[in-house]
């Protein structure tokens, strides 16, 4: 087992089952909403699926028309329109320079914290990076993403014996790679909502998070009348 860097010992999962990194971000995002769609499937987006597509080919010659038919053949129902995205996020990627990976998809996992999640890009170096279907903030890395990359490297951590520093936020639409350092705060943040999670599937009820996205949600009325409240309602 290899100690926390920063100190602080060792996390030791007791239990069988690892809970997967993108679960952690739901759960970060808002408990409440995941407590109630824990059980439902987990369906990838279109925009995702273009953005992850797009990834594949980072590093090299960007051919629309090859990577659309890609798409197709991974979503062969998906709405046309967005054929859009696929070249917005082209022309964005084309004005920076990527490394190519040499690895995709690689799983990672952590026993002692109970976690596996994958990797969606490697590069020479060794230096990885996860794709985000999202546009980029003006500046810095949000907390949500923050998470992502400090439970991939408590994972290799685990898997290497080595300190991992961070790793790189790829933010498709805006064609934006971001490294991000991950920081004790963020170390704290994935144990933090561990617990939520854990929590959750032994039956518990979360409480509803201040800052939680209530917009447009279809559990908003359902949550506001078993007491939670937007933290806009309490100041």
């Amino acid at each position: 087992m290899v100690p926390q860097p920063g100190g602080g010992g060792v996390i030791l999962s007791a239990q069988r089952e690892h809970y997967t990194i993108s679960d952690l971000g739901r759960v970060h995002a808002c408990p409440v909403r995941y407590y109630y769609e824990r059980d439902d499937p987990i369906q990838e987006s279109d925009r995702y699926a273009i953005c992850k597509q797009v990834s594949y080919h980072l590093g090299k010659p960007l051919d629309s028309d090859l990577i659309w038919n890609e798409v197709l053949a991974v979503r062969p129902g998906i709405d046309i329109s967005l054929r859009e995205l696929l070249e917005m996020s082209l022309a964005a990627c084309n004005k920076s320079s990527w490394k190519p990976a040499v690895q995709y998809d690689a799983r990672v996992i952590s026993d002692r914290l109970g976690i596996a999640g994958m990797i969606d890009r490697i590069d020479a170096d060794g230096a990885f990076s996860i794709v985000r279907p999202s546009g980029a903030m003006p500046f810095g890395v949000p907390s949500a993403d923050r998470l992502r990359i400090a439970a991939i490297s408590f994972c290799l951590e685990e898997m290497t014996g080595k300190v991992v520093a961070g790793g790189f936020l790829e933010y498709i639409p805006d064609g934006v790679s971001r490294f991000h350092e991950v920081q004790p705060r963020d170390r704290r943040q994935v144990i933090a909502t561990l617990h939520k999670i854990r929590s959750i599937h032994e039956g518990g009820m979360p409480k509803h998070p201040l800052n939680a996205p209530c917009n447009r949600c279809k559990y908003r009325e359902k949550c506001e009348s078993s007491g939670g409240h937007r933290l806009s309602e309490l100041l």
